[in-house]
């Protein structure tokens, strides 16, 4: 399996070279150079499989060269391990033909962990074969950075930096990220939005000199490994749910288009999907694009649901990629005119390919609070904000009651209790492994919107020499 970038200028590169690089030097992201097929039979087999071994079917392919399937199996297995349900990924009914995908058992509580606890161990496996080490650069909007630093702390081989902007995530999330005791983490609150914080690290990847001094990587969903895995869960659900047999409908809350870009992988890769709804909340470019042909940066807005308080979606160029027909030197083109005026407007052919792909609901906060309030009343189920965007919009986007419609519920509610609160009356606890996380000690410094600064903290901070062969 080999891997291009949506610019088309950057060399073609096995997985494990993919996974290290994280962006493409080209300023790019990497897709497939072709997609894996996973057929009828395929599908019918992992019915009786656990979610490991589904994790490690999918992704097979897309490690195909690199990773032998074995040691895969074992890293995913151990991966999995010290989720809180046995399932990992439980599926439950809120109605006819109406379902909830929960994905926040893992150790930080959000959907990002089930494909960053695989990934650190990527890292690992693939950094002691080559004796190599790396320093990690991301951004986050709440629950990426959380997820990353449980699975990349106390590792031998990486330093990890995670900006995240100051002020704009909830203070669970925050905590997640500033409490870790470990020598190989760091947290960087950035004065400034989630927007600011991804295009620093994009510029760090684009300073090649830097990059190449400190053997940078990403956990970002830029970084192709974790929609591999990802892919995963749509196929758990679906095959759960009656595929081959039948098509399932899929509702996912998103702002920075990774994880419905999985369910778009698990659909090229021949997986019966129907419908993919994109719920997003006030800073709503994805569902303005789908309502217009157009991507038009606006301001970034502080809202209940802050995982998703985004303008620009990284991922977003891996479709686009495809509108394009993989033509990089176009779309490198097209990205540069969208960074510099704000706005990308495709061709009206293009334009309906993407509306043929993908349906988009927007929510704001006092129909966020409501569907928290009306689905707690009507099946006791208590959503965090961002599931519940999701299931408004499994509920506004659900085109034909016999396929089965499946909302994702992306974070815990008691990583966002003010809310929850508001909602209901019922403040949830945390559960008991992280039970005295607001009173743990704090490690956090803050840096100003400045790429000098911020690299000059990074340079400071990261070990440098090789690990011995």
């Amino acid at each position: 399996m080999r891997y291009v970038s949506t610019r088309g200028a950057a060399p073609a590169l096995a997985f494990d070279d993919v996974l290290l690089a994280g962006l493409a030097r080209d300023g790019g992201l990497y897709v497939p150079e072709t997609w894996p097929v996973l057929t009828a039979g395929d599908l019918r087999s992992l019915a009786r499989a656990d979610y490991a071994e589904t994790v490690t079917r999918v992704m097979a392919p897309f490690v195909d060269g690199t990773i032998a399937e074995d040691d895969l199996a074992e890293l995913v297995t151990d991966a999995y391990r010290g989720f809180a349900h046995a399932a990992v990924v439980p599926l439950k009914q809120l109605g006819a033909n109406q379902w909830l995908m929960e994905l926040f058992h893992g150790p930080t509580l959000a959907f990002k962990d089930l494909a960053l606890q695989v990934v650190g161990r990527l890292f690992d496996h693939v950094l002691a074969r080559r004796g190599q080490r790396v320093t990690i650069v991301g951004a986050t909007s709440g629950d990426t950075g959380s997820a990353a630093i449980e699975a990349c702390r106390d590792r031998a081989a990486i330093d990890i930096f995670i900006l995240y902007p100051e002020g704009r995530v909830s203070e669970v999330q925050r905590r997640q990220m500033t409490t870790v005791e470990a020598g190989n983490v760091h947290a960087i609150a950035i004065k400034g939005t989630f927007d600011d914080c991804q295009d620093m690290v994009k510029a760090m990847f684009n300073d090649t000199a830097f990059r190449d001094r400190h053997n940078l990587s990403a956990v970002n969903s830029i970084n192709w490994a974790r929609i591999a895995a990802q892919v995963a869960y749509y196929v758990w659900a679906a095959v759960a749910l009656g595929a081959p047999a039948r098509s399932i409908s899929f509702a996912v809350p998103t702002g920075n288009f990774g994880n419905v870009f999985a369910a778009h992988a698990a659909r090229h890769m021949g997986l019966p999907i129907h419908s993919l709804a994109i719920g997003t909340n006030r800073n709503d470019i994805l569902t303005r694009f789908l309502e217009t042909g157009s991507l038009s940066i606006g301001t970034v807005e502080p809202s209940l649901s802050p995982s998703m308080d985004i303008q620009v979606s990284s991922n977003f160029e891996r479709l686009l990629f495809e509108l394009f027909d993989r033509d990089g030197a176009a779309l490198s083109r097209a990205m540069a005119d969208f960074r510099r005026d704000g706005v990308l407007a495709i061709s009206p052919e293009r334009w309906q390919r993407a509306r043929d792909g993908f349906v988009g609901h927007r929510l704001d906060d006092a129909g966020t609070l409501a569907t928290i309030r009306s689905v707690w009343q009507s099946t006791g189920e208590i959503l965090d904000p961002h599931s519940a965007i999701g299931v408004a919009t499994a509920d506004a986007c659900r085109d034909d009651p016999a396929v089965p419609m499946v909302a994702l519920a992306c974070a815990h509610p008691a990583k966002f209790p003010d809310a929850v609160e508001r909602a209901t009356g019922i403040r949830p606890a945390l559960p008991g492994r992280l039970s005295d996380l607001l009173s743990r000690p704090e490690r956090v410094v803050v840096l100003p919107n400045d790429l000098a600064v911020v690299e000059d903290f990074v340079a400071a901070r990261t070990t440098r020499q090789e690990l011995p062969a």
